[in-house]
């Protein structure tokens, strides 16, 4: 059973940082790109940044750019996602996501195959 899991979210004030963790399990971790997606309330889910399957640089949402650095550890089977000078407008439910295609780097989330429980971030002004 293919499972990912979220932690790290919490509620920080403007201007602070986060890390965000996700562990994977159930798959074969080195053949899949991974990536993280936000939802706000009655937003679209909307990605956020993706890393390909060995790791190096990943790619980013123009919203974040500068500011999120995503990362991989594959011996840890872990996605990081560290945010810093976080805005009230990152405020979202953060989803890690797994993609079994290890082809392109997608930033749709239809392409996604596998979804974690998600974690809150909330950022105060």
């Amino acid at each position: 059973q293919v499972q990912l899991v979220e932690s790290g979210g919490g509620l920080v004030q403007a201007g602070d940082s986060l890390s965000l963790s996700c562990a994977a399990s159930g798959l074969t971790f080195t053949s899949c790109n991974t990536a993280w997606f936000r939802q706000a309330p009655g937003k679209e889910r909307e990605f956020v940044a993706a890393i390909g399957w060995s790791g190096g640089n990943g790619i980013y949402a123009d919203s974040v750019k500068g500011r999120f650095t995503i990362s991989r550890d594959n011996a840890k089977k872990m996605v990081t996602l560290q945010m810093n000078s976080l805005k009230p407008e990152d405020t979202a439910v953060y989803y890690c996501a797994a993609d079994r295609n290890y082809g392109f780097l997608f930033r749709n989330k239809a392409q996604y195959d596998y979804w974690g429980q998600g974690t809150q971030v909330t950022v105060s002004s």
